[in-house]
């Protein structure tokens, strides 16, 4: 297992002020870092990437579509063109942060909904654009990684076998599915259950726990995930995702309404332990 750690947890937009935050994650034992990619350029995060490697840090990298005119369902061509570019934009980031995977729910902006369950035009809209998005990641050495999301957040992508579904669809070596411990705990039936048939779709993985605080101090059952992805042969990248209060727009837009842990530091630091150990009893 490759333990990272989402960046999302003191910012929207890494900076150089945040890189002493590197040395403590390295410190903690983290073998990469993952960055938000809301804003910036390809030459912001050339730097930032250095930073991380001379820290001894791997990245990967998540994104969103910002709006509805980025939005990878629509009919629009131009709304299609635009959401390929913003997925373009975000693999030219992470190329330049000498990156690996990047991952997110780039099909669709947050919190639109149509009031229907998604049309077989919208998803074939949505793996025409993916396919073209991944070829241009294979010519960077990036793997695409998609999100489904609890429904309350989006309406097309909530289950993993509907990623799964999609990534046969758009049939690149680089588009996989990203598993979120999270949003499985929302929407599946059998949280763990669905690992085992879609884990060849599996491209990268969140531990986030029930409550988006410190993995380990809630309800989402570690061993047994653990032991499904370790069983399956599961070797890529399990990167700590948690949210908290310090920036307004982040806590609007992920609900975080009250405080889900004592500090930061209990989050990398007991979430860093409580994963490697139940790693290594899996």
């Amino acid at each position: 297992m490759l333990l990272g750690f989402n960046l999302l947890l003191w910012t929207t937009h890494v900076t150089d002020e945040h890189f002493p935050i590197f040395e403590e994650l390295k410190k903690t034992g983290y073998d990469g870092i993952e960055l938000p990619f809301f804003e910036g350029d390809p030459e912001h995060y050339e730097k930032i990437g250095k930073a991380a490697q001379d820290n001894g840090l791997r990245v990967t990298a998540v994104t969103v579509m910002p709006s509805e005119a980025h939005d990878c369902l629509s009919d629009d061509p131009d709304v299609q063109n635009a959401a390929l570019g913003h997925i373009n934009w975000a693999v030219d980031c992470l190329a330049a942060a000498g990156g690996e995977v990047l991952s997110g729910p780039f099909h669709q902006p947050l919190g639109i909904f149509s009031g229907e369950p998604p049309t077989k035009r919208q998803r074939a809209n949505m793996v025409s654009v993916h396919k073209r998005a991944a070829a241009y990641a294979a010519e960077k050495d990036i793997t695409l990684a998609v999100e489904p999301l609890n429904r309350f957040e989006c309406y097309v992508l909530n289950t993993v076998e509907d990623a799964a579904a999609t990534v046969d669809q758009v049939g690149a070596d680089n588009y996989g599915v990203l598993y979120d411990t999270f949003h499985a705990n929302i929407e599946e039936k059998d949280p763990v259950g669905v690992i085992a048939p879609n884990l060849k779709a599996i491209t990268h993985v969140h531990f986030s726990e029930n409550d988006r605080g410190t993995p380990g101090k809630g309800h989402v059952p570690w061993l047994e995930t653990m032991s499904a992805l370790k069983s399956g042969g599961y070797d890529g990248w399990c990167t700590i995702e948690s949210f908290g209060r310090a920036m307004p727009d982040l806590a609007a837009a992920t609900k975080v309404w009250r405080d889900f842990f004592p500090s930061r530091e209990e989050v990398y630091r007991f979430g860093h332990d409580f994963l490697r150990e139940t790693w290594e009893k899996a």
